[in-house]
C-alpha cells in the first residue's frame, strides 16, 4: 500500500477515523499526501445503499470535499502512546469498581455489609477472612481471598500508570502550563494533550466545549431558540474529568476569594450545585483551549 502511494502524485487522501487511522495519516502525510481524518457520524449520512467497501469509500469522497466538517487532528505517535496510558488506566478502575461490587454482592448474601470507600472494603475483608469464629462458609473465605488478591494487583497496577503520568508530566512545559487552572491536575493536563492533537482546528473556545460535549443541546426551530441539557457528544473520559476536576474546585471554593472563585459563588446562588459544575467545566475547557493556543499561563483577573 505504502508503495503505491509512494508513485501516486500527492493526493487528497479521506480515511475514517478508526483504528490504526492515525498511523495511515503519518505515513501518507510523509509521503506528500493531504490526509484528512473523519468521524463515523459524519461518514454514515453520505452512505447511499447497503454497507460494503465500494459504497464505503463513496461516502468517504463525498464527506471529504465537504468544507463544514470538523476533521479530526491527526495525533502523533507520542501522542497516542500517553492517550494509551490512560485509557489502560481507565480500565483498570472500572475493573476494580466492578471487582469491588461483586465482592460486596458476595458477601452481602451472607449477611456482611462492608462500609463506603475501597480502604473500608478491604479493612473489613480482612478482618472477616483474619477472624476464625465468623460465619463464613469455606468456600467464601477461599473466594474472599481471591478476589482480595485481585484488587490489590489492580490498584498496584493503577498506582504504576500514576507514576508515568507523574512522570510525562514532569517533562511536560504544556502540561503544567494547563494545571496552573484551577480544577486541572497532572491526570487532566496529560488527558487534554493527548487527546488535543492541533488545539488551533478549533476556532475558538466554545468551538473546544462543543467537541468535548460540555454545551447544550439545541432543538430551535422557526426562529425560536430552545436549549436543552449537554450533548454529551465526543470524549466521554475527558469529559467526566473536566467535571470532576470542577466538582473539586466548587468543594472548595469558600476557601478562595479571587474573581474567579466570586463567580463560582455568584453562579451557585443562582442555580444547582450539578448544573454549576457541568458550567464551571465548560468555562475550564475554554481557559484549557486559551492556553494551549497562545502559550499562556492562567491568571486570576
Amino acid at each position: 500500500m505504502l508503495k503505491y502511494f509512494a508513485n501516486l502524485e500527492p493526493s487528497l487522501v479521506g480515511i475514517e477515523a478508526c483504528h490504526g487511522s492515525h498511523y495511515w495519516a503519518r505515513e501518507l502525510t510523509a509521503l506528500g499526501h493531504t490526509v484528512r481524518l473523519l468521524p463515523t457520524q459524519y461518514v454514515k449520512p453520505f452512505l447511499v445503499g447497503g454497507k460494503n467497501d465500494a459504497n464505503d469509500a463513496a461516502a468517504i469522497c463525498a464527506a471529504v470535499t465537504r468544507k463544514d466538517i470538523h476533521f479530526v487532528s491527526i495525533k502523533s505517535a507520542e501522542q497516542q502512546s500517553l492517550q494509551s496510558v490512560h485509557r489502560m488506566r481507565e480500565r483498570l478502575v472500572q475493573d476494580r469498581t466492578a471487582k469491588s461490587n461483586q465482592i460486596r454482592s458476595m458477601f452481602a448474601e451472607e449477611g456482611f455489609v462492608f462500609p463506603i470507600g475501597l480502604h473500608q472494603l478491604r479493612k473489613g475483608i480482612v478482618e472477616l477472612l483474619g477472624n476464625p469464629n465468623a460465619r463464613v462458609t469455606p468456600v467464601l473465605r477461599r473466594l474472599g481471598a481471591m478476589y482480595l488478591e485481585q484488587m490489590n494487583a489492580l490498584q498496584q497496577w493503577i498506582d504504576e500508570l500514576g507514576k508515568e503520568i507523574a512522570e510525562i508530566f514532569k517533562c511536560s512545559e504544556v502540561c503544567q502550563r494547563l494545571a496552573t487552572i484551577p480544577g486541572i491536575g497532572p491526570v487532566i493536563a496529560t488527558a487534554l494533550v493527548s487527546s488535543v492533537g492541533d488545539p488551533s482546528q478549533f476556532r475558538n473556545g466554545r468551538q473546544f466545549a462543543a467537541w468535548l460535549g460540555l454545551t447544550p443541546r439545541q432543538r430551535s426551530s422557526g426562529g425560536k431558540t430552545k436549549l436543552g441539557g449537554i450533548t454529551k457528544r465526543g470524549d466521554t473520559y475527558l469529559r467526566t474529568l473536566l467535571v470532576q476536576g470542577a466538582h473539586a474546585v466548587i468543594h472548595f471554593v469558600n476557601r478562595r476569594d479571587d474573581p474567579h472563585s466570586r463567580w463560582i459563588k455568584t453562579l451557585l446562588q443562582r442555580r444547582h450545585s450539578s448544573i454549576a459544575t457541568v458550567a464551571l467545566a465548560n468555562k475550564t475547557a475554554r481557559i484549557a483551549w486559551t492556553i494551549l493556543t497562545r502559550k499562556e499561563v492562567f491568571k486570576v483577573a
